[in-house]
């Protein structure tokens, strides 16, 4: 549905207004943001059969299917929804390609409909390894992961959860707030707690802190 927009009507109003060139605008300027969560959330028993360009493709066809039923009461915000949507098509695709072996691959990452998309910490392990100084070789980078898995395992999931949306999904504080439900000072406060958590346990992983990959990460948002 394309409406002529109203003068000094928002972006994000014409979202509301069920506009879907505005929803094409909107999808295009968070697309950089909506592939980092899906390379992030994409598990690797997938990786050889599904590109996540492709995963976006079939999200935004999803999201003009959906564009009727948007409730922006629901949403502090159209990349909210986006994002929701973005989740739903990849627990379609789980399902499409690995079917009884679902249960496996929750294992890679777990999406589910509730209230957040718990990052496991596998899918974690993996991502901090692969942002610190190679080891010499594949096992030795497959011992490092395995040392950080373990590691991470000590972990509330929620707040393993706030360290992938702010380090690797990039999210504001109060978007994370947003995709949690919870309030933007509680947070604030697990991030804090989490990142210090993190440190505390990765400090016991040998060479892991040669390079500090969340320190050198660049582009965090304190909004």
């Amino acid at each position: 549905m394309t409406q002529a927009p109203k003068e000094g009507e928002t972006l994000s109003g014409r979202v509301k207004s069920l506009d879907e060139q505005a929803l094409a605008q909107v999808f295009s300027d968070n697309r950089d943001r909506l592939w980092r969560m899906v390379n992030f959330r994409l598990p690797d028993a997938l990786r050889d059969r599904v590109d996540p360009d492709d995963v976006l493709q079939d999200a935004y066809l999803a999201a003009v299917q959906k564009l009727k039923h948007y409730d922006a009461s629901a949403y502090s915000t159209p990349f909210n929804w986006l994002r929701a949507v973005v989740k739903q098509t990849l627990i379609d695709i789980h399902r499409h390609h690995l079917g009884a072996q679902m249960r496996d691959a929750g294992r890679e990452v777990l999406l589910h409909a509730s209230s957040y998309s718990e990052a496991t910490s596998g899918s974690l392990a993996a991502h901090l390894v692969a942002d610190i100084t190679s080891p010499s070789s594949a096992a030795a980078r497959q011992d490092l992961v395995n040392q950080v898995e373990q590691a991470l395992e000590g972990m509330d999931p929620i707040d393993r959860e706030v360290l992938a949306l702010r380090h690797f999904e990039e999210l504001s504080n109060s978007e994370v707030a947003q995709e949690l439900r919870i309030e933007q000072k509680a947070a604030s406060i697990r991030y804090v707690r989490a990142l210090r958590r993190l440190r505390t346990i990765l400090s016991q992983v040998p060479g892991f802190f040669d390079k500090d990959p969340l320190m050198s990460r660049r582009g965090q948002h304190d909004g």
